[in-house]
């Protein structure tokens, strides 16, 4: 009793064996889910990507607005007889207060 017991145990192992491990194995099937659902997930960045590349390219077909605009932001360039006025604003936590900085509730 023993070794038919022992056999069917041992055939019940080697048949699940292909079923785990094997080429189409469960764990495989699970590795190329987590591929798929990687790869749809970059493909949907790629097309959004390629949707505002299309937007922009329409727009500089179409139009001077959007070459104009390009020449300003990237170039550095003006038009005739304009003057650029750039504005640098400094955050608070960048500046440092003086030495003799008072507290507005002397209490504290």
């Amino acid at each position: 009793m023993k070794y038919l017991t022992a056999t069917l145990i041992s055939l019940i192992i080697i048949l699940q064996y292909p079923l785990w491990f094997g080429k189409g194995g469960w764990l495989k099937v699970q590795q190329l889910e987590q591929d798929v659902a990687a790869t749809h997930e970059m493909n949907l960045e790629l097309q959004n990507r390629n949707m505002i590349f299309f937007a922009e390219i329409n727009d500089l077909k179409q139009g001077t607005d959007a070459i104009e605009e390009r020449a300003r932001s990237d170039l550095g360039m003006v038009k005739k007889n304009e003057i650029l006025f750039q504005v640098i604003e400094s955050s608070p936590a960048n500046t440092v207060p003086p030495a003799n900085f008072a507290r507005a509730n002397p209490a504290q």
